[in-house]
């Protein structure tokens, strides 16, 4: 009897022991996985930012994947690692409208369009400035001033510069009503509005990639422009035999659009670019996206205050540098170098974010 308790204890043990082993071994595999995942990534993501610097200084800047660069790996031989995937796509960030940068007129065609009524586009375009601007002055009767939000049930303040979060919208007065639903939860104009604007500081969107409601709110597109527009840099309809195309200045496109078109408040050249790169090894994921800007490209957002556009600086401020840090920027030089070492990295790096999926073979089933 004592022999049969003490195997009994004893395979009770062993079988515990097994569980906490796999579960160490399950956590291992998963880092190790990882590891492997984002390291291919990272080398994908250097493969492709050499390529887009070789297409940057040849053409004397970046316009469109539609110049040669859409597959970036395959044009540099690039080979993954046995048994993996890797996938890179792009988005121009740089076609949406710079939020900084927009003035009254523009938002309020921005809103316009999206047929909500005069009223409360107005309101909310002035809402907008107002948060962001310390010397803007409300416009329209009902738009929120900086007494509202101090006497509201949680008191606070506008931060006087551009919005860092597409998630400040539901803090803003008019917006919060505008931009959600009733259960306080992002609606479709919310989801457009994310569409049309970035967070980010540039001067001149990219026509080759300017979404219908920004091209709508700046130049004023009709639908049938917009389709000879859409049709051209896709390589449809009667440019089909052509190909994907991208414009080299204004006025070229200005003679696709046709009519009468003013495009005087954009750009043809990328100024801030968003890569994503994926990995897949079996049923593991993992996901790297960054957001690049070429030099003179795109900015965040300083946390200053956000001037009106045009607005002179005030007497005795600080200049504001010339741009920001490069991502490249290496380690603080030793004692006695007369400054810091910098690697001459071609981008800026605005943003990163990564993800990893991990494979389901790895994970237990669960108990019944």
């Amino acid at each position: 009897m004592i022999v049969l308790v003490a195997l009994m204890f004893a395979a009770v043990a062993l079988v515990s022991f097994i569980e906490k082993a796999s579960n160490d071994l399950l956590m291992e595999t998963r880092e190790a996985d990882a590891a492997r995942l984002r390291q291919e990534a990272q080398s994908a993501m250097e493969t492709v930012l050499a390529v887009l610097e070789d297409f940057r200084i040849v053409n004397n800047g970046l316009r469109s994947p539609a110049e040669g660069w859409s597959d970036p790996l395959k044009f540099a031989d690039y080979e993954p690692a046995e048994g993996s995937v890797v996938e890179v796509s792009f988005e121009d960030e740089s076609g949406k409208l710079s939020l900084p940068t927009l003035d009254g007129p523009t938002l309020i065609a921005l809103f316009k369009g999206w047929e909500i009524r005069d009223s409360d586009a107005e309101r909310l375009a002035d809402a907008l400035l107002g948060w962001m601007r310390p010397d803007h002055v409300p416009a329209t009767a009902g738009a929120p001033t900086a007494d509202d939000y101090d006497r509201g049930e949680t008191p606070y303040k506008p931060p006087a510069r551009s919005l860092r979060s597409f998630s400040e919208l539901a803090a803003i007065k008019v917006a919060d009503e505008i931009f959600y639903d009733e259960r306080g939860r992002p609606n479709a104009l919310w989801q457009r509005f994310r569409n049309a604007v970035s967070l980010y500081q540039y001067t001149t969107p990219n026509l080759n990639a300017a979404p219908a409601d920004a091209l709508a709110a700046l130049s004023q597109f009709d639908s049938g422009q917009q389709q000879r527009f859409d049709e051209f840099l896709r390589g449809k309809g009667p440019h089909a035999r052509k190909g994907p195309g991208f414009f080299k200045s204004p006025e070229d496109a200005a003679a696709i659009a046709g009519g009468q078109v003013a495009l005087t408040g954009f750009g043809v050249e990328i100024r801030a670019l968003r890569i994503k790169v994926a990995v897949k090894k079996g049923a593991s994921r993992y996901e790297l996206a960054v957001v690049v800007a070429p030099p003179g490209g795109a900015q965040i957002v300083r946390s200053g205050p956000t001037k009106s556009p045009g607005a002179k600086p005030e007497p005795g401020a600080p200049p504001a540098p010339s741009k920001t840090p490069s991502a490249g920027a290496g380690p603080p030089a030793a004692e006695g170098d007369g400054g810091a070492k910098k690697l001459n990295y071609p981008f800026t790096l605005l943003e990163i974010t990564e993800n990893v999926v991990l494979s389901s073979q790895h994970t237990p089933e669960p108990a019944l």
